[in-house]
């Protein structure tokens, strides 16, 4: 497995690992980007033309991750020659099916199943409800296959988002990879590091992501109450105080973001799905549990005796950006002090991340407010 990266920063390319010397003959190519970085011509051209035989995949980020730190309003080109696995990559957009959970169905039984290792996911982050695309690629995957990815993202705007396989980014668009072979290994790991405080509370009332009750009082009220002065600001101030959700009949707990308000309603817009029957409690932040949350992440990925994967992709959300601030690539250098010197790192700010909630899982989760990490080596 040969790994190649490029950074735009400056309106200027830097590679900043060692050039392959047969860029031609890369099969997987993944750009992240700022949206207006993706969107221009001269920039699309110069990737098409230096990887003509790659599914190049597209997705627009809150942030960019390469060489262990976060970069923003920057484009990172990770190029891959793997030399002994195949990949299969399928494209679909929300608007050919009736919702998220059929793109889920569809886009997991695209897959033949002899041979396939892991089905790597990047979704558009602002039609697309994830909760919806993880229920519908869990119930088709009968296999137990493994499953990760993230959802784009859009800087601290939530208005649009871009992903595409081969093509122009626009919204909409949910790509999936499928990676076949014996010689092909992935691990994955997710952690959030956020504090729970305040009682433990009951969804009452609510429509998929929209929360508006809990213990049959206004969702928005009783949230506002434990913001104290922190309400002034919302809905920006919500990135801060996320949401810990346990649907009922499970123990699986899960960091939901809250991503707007609607003062009229009285209800609060959530980035997964916020089942009525839930038991949900308030988060805040706490900086070296969030850090430290990352390292542990990371460690998850590594097999015994195994510490150096060809590849990192680091999906983290844009609420721990915005709560790190200056100390962001802090999260980013302690997962990467986990792997060996000859790793390379990649990945985005999202919003949302997709993976098994525990390492023995084989069920997908959608995430908010994690780093969630996958892993690729090729034997």
């Amino acid at each position: 497995m040969l790994i190649e990266q490029k950074l735009f920063y400056n309106n200027d390319w830097k590679t900043v690992s060692k050039p392959l010397l047969e860029s031609e003959a890369c099969q997987l190519v993944f750009a992240f980007g700022h949206s207006d970085l993706l969107n221009n011509n001269d920039i699309y051209a110069t990737i098409s033309q230096a990887y003509p035989a790659a599914s190049v995949v597209y997705c627009s980020t809150a942030g960019e991750i390469c060489c262990g730190k976060c970069f923003d309003h920057t484009l990172t080109l990770t190029a891959i020659k793997f030399e002994r696995t195949t990949i299969q990559t399928i494209s679909t957009n929300i608007s050919d099916h009736r919702n998220s959970y059929d793109c889920g169905l569809y886009l997991r039984n695209a897959f033949e199943n002899n041979g396939l290792r892991c089905v790597f996911v990047i979704s558009d982050g602002t039609l697309i409800n994830g909760s919806d695309l993880v229920d519908g690629l869990n119930h088709a995957n009968t296999t137990g296959t493994l499953i990760t990815g993230g959802l784009a993202g859009d800087g601290a705007r939530f208005e649009k988002t871009y992903t595409s396989l081969n093509s122009r980014p626009a919204p909409g668009n949910i790509i999936a990879i499928g990676f076949y072979g014996t010689h092909i290994h992935f691990g994955h790991g997710s952690l959030g590091g956020w504090d729970e405080f305040g009682p433990q509370k009951k969804v009452t009332a609510a429509a998929k992501n929209i929360l508006h009750e809990i213990d049959n009082r206004s969702a928005l009220d009783l949230y506002k109450e434990y913001l104290g002065p922190f309400k002034e600001e919302l809905p920006g101030s919500a990135l801060l105080f996320p949401i810990s959700l346990t649907e009922p009949d499970n123990d699986r707990k899960v960091v939901r973001t809250i991503l707007n308000i609607d003062e009229q309603r009285k209800s609060m817009t959530f980035a997964g799905n916020m089942p009525v029957g839930s038991k949900v409690r308030l988060m805040k932040a706490n900086f070296d549990k969030l850090i430290d949350a990352s390292a542990t992440a990371a460690a998850a990925t590594l097999a015994p005796g195994d510490d150096q994967p060809d590849l990192a992709i680091l999906i983290s959300c844009i609420g721990r950006k915005l709560v790190l601030q200056d100390r962001v690539s802090e999260e980013i250098a302690a997962a990467k002090d986990k792997f060996g010197a000859a790793t390379a790192i990649t990945g985005f700010y999202s919003y949302g991340e997709i993976a098994p909630l525990q390492h023995t899982s084989e069920r997908c989760e959608l995430h908010n407010q994690t780093m969630t990490i996958t892993t690729i080596k090729e034997s």
